[in-house]
């Protein structure tokens, strides 16, 4: 084969590799716009299907927040005995046992939410910690005790409250 021979066979398979080059990134890019499509409409069916349970699990963790607000709290757990101790220990179960009531509902929910919901439960009960540290004797003391502490700040299941409700809106978005 001369040199010629070999020049023409390049110009002849030149316009060949070029359109089969042209195609391939056609064809590849087709691909992923069609992956795109349809990871697209998969989302959108899964929406569907995931955002009422998502908003139940929203509306379960206001429930909860709001049961367990101070004044909600003591209001509706009242003392069964004489006992400061037993008051204490009695509110902080109440607490406690709300939240794992609902601990499953984290999965639904973005991680900076739960982590937030949970700093409120666990501000609660120091507040009801820090109030049984004091120098009072009787449950309705006490009592009175944990709702002057949250008169003057606004109280943790609220502000925690406030972040759902802004989460659930940003679902709109």
């Amino acid at each position: 084969m001369s040199g010629d021979d070999i020049l023409q066979l390049f110009a002849y398979l030149l316009p060949a590799v070029v359109t089969g080059a042209i195609a391939f990134y056609f064809f590849r890019l087709h691909t992923r716009n069609e992956d795109g499509r349809r990871r697209f409409l998969l989302h959108k069916d899964s929406q569907k299907e995931t955002l009422p349970v998502r908003l139940q699990a929203y509306e379960r963790m206001a429930l909860f927040l709001e049961r367990i607000a101070i004044n909600s709290l003591v209001v509706r757990v009242a003392p069964k005995g004489k006992d400061k101790r037993d008051y204490e220990n009695l509110l902080i179960k109440q607490v406690e046992t709300e939240f794992e009531h609902n601990l499953s509902q984290q999965i639904y929910m973005s991680e900076e939410c739960w982590n937030i919901i949970k700093a409120a439960k666990n501000a609660t009960i120091q507040i009801i910690r820090s109030a049984g540290m004091s120098e009072t004797d009787s449950p309705d003391k006490l009592r009175e005790d944990i709702l002057n502490q949250t008169m003057e700040k606004q109280s943790p299941s609220n502000t925690a409250l406030a972040f759902v409700k802004k989460e659930v809106s940003e679902l709109w978005d």
